[in-house]
């Protein structure tokens, strides 16, 4: 690498990739599904409808549709192999490292799980698509000392795991609010953990092993982990009127406040928006509005601060994820895993994508060290 070429520190602004499956426009905070705008998504259509048309290119027609609920369905089952490592792994541990050990243990008992044919990846993704919620909410309850539930014959892809999770039929705005999470989160361009993916999978290796390195990538607290980050922030602030000095103490000290400000966008997430109503819609019906009121509070605040307007730093899709997740009684540090529910949709259609004319992706380092070094052996080593 000569030494005149430029470093692009975290490989900001390098493209990398085409894709037709989103695209951000991070000045005028914009977000398109092959097309279509993330609010018309987010509020007319189900999950299950941007599963198919993250992989198969277009909104479904209903036979369609239902072909593909159908699909779901019949994975969602986990199998012997699968309920036994999620319930032998410590209790102690994050969910999503839970549902990375599971990931492994599907690709252990598939016996082509080394088929790049586009037809039998397309078929893993959907498999683990389905079996993703249901990974999550057994090795909760399995923790908790709780059996499994069982997937319900009935129920959609977000109202299944609530369901599994708490072993009684959500509400239809609790349904709905959660669907809506999962269209909002399932595809963002080339992100870390789908980056991961694809490194991981240009190798020629499983698609397993390449949605098990994306979830690694979830879990830090720059990417997935901020859900759980922001609600652990705002359970420290605990009140509305501990919101301005909690601010101005983050400033003096240099504390990050989690959800506020993306790596891409420059105008308010327009994801923030949609989960911002649900989650003041969930708590209301939950009787409790503390936590949605205090990060009310907290953009609020942020809004007028020039600290923040100067930086043009706003709310991203983890700062309104956080009280909603948390008023439907998914644990803070499942938080990162239940996203994973979602951008397992965007991770396979991104690997999909990948495979025709698939190439290692092999960057260059700039070496920094000695040009030579006389080596010695070890007994004239002082």
């Amino acid at each position: 690498m000569s030494d005149t070429q430029e470093i692009n520190s975290g490989l900001e602004g390098v493209v990398v990739a085409e894709t037709s499956l989103s695209m951000i426009d991070g000045q005028n905070g914009i977000l398109r599904y092959r097309g279509y705008d993330i609010d018309d998504l987010a509020q007319t259509t189900s999950f299950e409808e941007i599963m198919y048309l993250l992989w198969f290119g277009s909104l479904p027609t209903s036979s369609q549709l239902e072909d593909l609920k159908a699909r779901l369905r019949s994975h969602r089952q986990l199998s012997p192999a699968v309920k036994s490592v999620l319930s032998s792994l410590p209790t102690t541990g994050a969910p999503i490292d839970a549902m990375r050990a599971a990931t492994t243990a599907m690709a252990m008992e598939d016996p082509d799980e080394r088929s790049l044919d586009a037809d039998d990846v397309q078929e893993r993704a959907i498999r683990m698509a389905a079996a993703f919620p249901a990974m999550l909410a057994a090795y909760i309850r399995l923790r908790e000392g709780k059996n499994i539930v069982e997937p319900h014959k009935e129920l959609g892809e977000a109202g299944n795991f609530l369901y599994m999770l708490t072993g009684e039929e959500p509400t239809e705005l609790q349904s709905n609010a959660f669907n809506c999470y999962l269209i909002l989160v399932a595809e963002h361009s080339m992100n870390a953990s789908t980056f991961s993916g694809r490194v991981t999978f240009s190798t020629i290796t499983d698609l397993y092993s390449a949605v098990s390195a994306a979830l690694g990538c979830l879990k830090g607290d720059a990417h997935g982990g901020a859900n759980a980050r922001a609600m652990e922030m705002l359970l420290d602030i605990g009140t509305k009127e501990n919101v301005e000095p909690y601010i101005e103490e983050s400033l003096k000290i240099k504390r990050r406040l989690m959800g506020i400000g993306h790596r891409v966008y420059r105008a308010r997430d327009p994801r923030a928006k949609h989960l911002m109503g649900f989650s003041e819609s969930v708590a209301e019906q939950k009787g409790d509005r503390t936590w949605h009121d205090v990060a009310v509070r907290l953009e609020d605040l942020t809004n007028e601060h020039p600290f923040f307007t100067e930086r043009k730093l706003y709310p991203n899709v983890e700062f309104y994820s956080a009280p909603l997740l948390y008023s439907l009684g998914i644990p803070i540090d499942a938080m990162p895993a239940a996203f994973a529910i979602s951008r397992i949709v965007g991770w396979t259609a991104n690997l999909n994508e990948q495979l025709p004319g698939m190439r290692l992706i092999r960057p260059q380092a700039r070496y920094t060290g000695p040009e030579t070094a006389e080596f010695k052996p070890i007994d004239q080593r002082g």
